[in-house]
């Protein structure tokens, strides 16, 4: 079953999405495979302590995605192929390139310097 204790709901963002962020890293991180269940709707949300309709709504968004199933009176499993999981770490790395992009950009840096802070970063974590 996918696991969200370690999921910490921030201000910032919609709740449900943080929820359907959640589960799109969990897919392309590999920790889950298509057939996992997810919590029911009523145990995610008193687990997290948010309105039922919060994960309702991801829940919805997530089908309509087709990364999750549904089915009546019963659980909800990740239906996903390789594919869809490249498609959604390419979207995903799309997006924080861009935020990272910005965010340089209005400190002033050259894509040099950006690019050297990548580098940099990406040393230390790997050490």
């Amino acid at each position: 079953m996918l696991d969200f204790t370690g999921l910490r709901l921030q201000d910032d963002t919609p709740i449900y999405q943080q929820l359907i962020r959640h589960v799109q890293l969990c897919v392309v991180a590999g920790s889950v495979q298509p057939g996992d269940e997810l919590p029911s709707r009523r145990l995610l949300s008193a687990q997290l302590g948010v309105n039922p309709n919060t994960v309702q709504k991801a829940y919805r968004q997530l089908e309509e995605e087709g990364l999750l199933r549904s089915f009546a009176g019963s659980k909800s499993v990740l239906t996903f192929t390789p594919g869809m999981a490249a498609d959604i770490r390419a979207r995903l790395l799309a997006a924080a390139a861009q935020g990272y992009v910005s965010q340089a950009k209005q400190l002033g840096l050259s894509a040099d310097e950006a690019a050297a802070q990548i580098a940099q970063h990406w040393k230390e974590e790997t050490e």
